[in-house]
């Protein structure tokens, strides 16, 4: 009886419908950002674009230098395909968290530029993380953000 009383629980507590509000979540992998196994580039939440931190490697896994400064320049040209997927730009970004191998690489003359070339005028709250390393000891520099849609 009490197994019959316990599956009825369960069966009912799966049909129930979601709280009225419950958002939709929209998991989004961009062609040109590659197909990741256990996470998605880009989760929709409402208005709100959370994009997973982005490498300086292309979709096929290249890396696009050794360099700081090309690999940037990589990661923001994938940041650049996450928020065009949802019809966004960077003037939509209002929160960024970078991870750096190294602060001094990152601010290295002529970084500031490249970061403006794609942010201009809408510069977003921004964190900066040291880290001793990325997912792949080559990679210098991941970003994550967060957007709003208009």
């Amino acid at each position: 009886m009490i197994r019959v009383a316990a599956a009825m629980f369960v069966m009912s507590a799966l049909m129930m419908p979601a709280p009225a509000g419950a958002q939709h979540l929209e998991r989004v992998n961009p062609p040109g950002l590659g197909t990741p196994q256990t996470y998605s580039h880009v989760v929709k939440a409402g208005k709100l674009l959370f994009i997973a931190g982005q490498v300086g490697a292309d979709a096929e896994g290249t890396l696009a230098g050794p360099g700081m400064r090309e690999q940037l320049e990589r990661v923001l040209e994938n940041l650049k395909i996450a928020l065009a997927s949802q019809g966004a730009d960077f003037s939509h970004v209002a929160k960024i968290t970078v991870f750096v191998t190294s602060v001094e690489e990152y601010r290295a003359p002529g970084l500031a530029e490249l970061r403006a070339k794609y942010f201009g005028a809408h510069r977003p709250a921004s964190t900066l993380v040291q880290i001793t390393r990325l997912a792949n000891p080559a990679y210098k520099v991941e970003i994550e953000a967060v957007a709003a849609l208009p």
